[in-house]
C-alpha cells in the first residue's frame, strides 16, 4: 500500500498506511506507545478496606521546587478509584529488583493490609519497602481527560531504598531491566 503525506483528520487515519500498520488513530496511538519504553512505578493509598495500589508507567518529573510529578490513571474505580480519592498517596519507583511488586500490582487485587510486603512510613501511611524510592505525595489536581485522570502532586517525603537494581522500563507490554550492556555510546 502506498504511504499518503498527511493524515486525513476527518477519520483519524494514520500518515503512513502498511500491510501491518494500524487503521485509526486510537490503534495507531497504542502501537506508537507500545514502542516507547517508560519507567516503572506503582501508586498506593489507604481505602475503606486498607491499603491497595497499582502499577503505573505514567509518572515524570515536573518541577524540583517546589518537588511535583505527574501521572495518569486511566479509571476511576478500583485502586485507581482509591488513589484518586485520597488525600496522601505514595509513588514507588521501582528497579529491576521490584519487578514483582510491579507484577503484583499490575494484577487485580492489592495485599492484604497484614501482608509483609508492607511497611510504614514515619508518617504513618504503609509503603512499599521493597521499591527502589517512595515518594510520599499529596495530589494539588486532577483534570479528567476522556476515559483517563491526569493527577498533579506534590512529593512530601522520599525515602530511598537500601538495595538497588538496574533501571526497569516497561516496553511492548513487557518489563525489561536496563544494563550497562543496553548503553548506547
Amino acid at each position: 500500500m502506498a504511504a499518503r503525506d498527511a493524515a486525513d483528520a476527518r477519520t483519524g487515519t494514520t500518515t503512513t498506511e502498511t500491510a501491518d500498520a494500524p487503521v485509526n488513530i486510537a490503534d495507531a496511538y497504542k502501537s506508537a506507545f507500545r514502542g516507547h519504553p517508560a519507567g516503572v512505578a506503582v501508586i498506593t493509598a489507604e481505602g475503606p478496606d486498607g491499603p491497595t495500589g497499582l502499577t503505573a508507567s505514567s509518572v515524570a518529573s515536573v518541577a524540583v521546587d517546589p518537588p511535583v510529578l505527574v501521572f495518569s490513571l486511566s479509571t476511576n474505580s478500583g485502586s485507581a478509584g482509591i488513589v484518586l480519592g485520597a488525600p496522601l498517596f505514595v509513588v514507588h519507583l521501582v528497579d529491576s529488583l521490584g519487578v514483582g511488586l510491579a507484577r503484583r500490582f499490575a494484577a487485580t487485587g492489592s495485599p492484604a493490609a497484614d501482608d509483609p510486603i508492607w511497611g510504614t512510613l514515619p508518617s504513618g501511611e504503609r509503603y512499599l519497602p521493597g521499591a527502589a524510592t517512595a515518594l510520599r505525595c499529596r495530589p494539588l489536581s486532577t483534570t479528567p481527560i476522556g476515559s483517563s485522570t491526569v493527577v498533579v502532586a506534590e512529593v512530601l517525603d522520599i525515602v530511598v531504598g537500601r538495595e538497588h537494581g538496574e533501571p526497569l522500563v516497561y516496553h511492548n507490554r513487557e518489563f525489561h531491566s536496563l544494563t550497562d550492556r543496553s548503553r548506547l555510546t
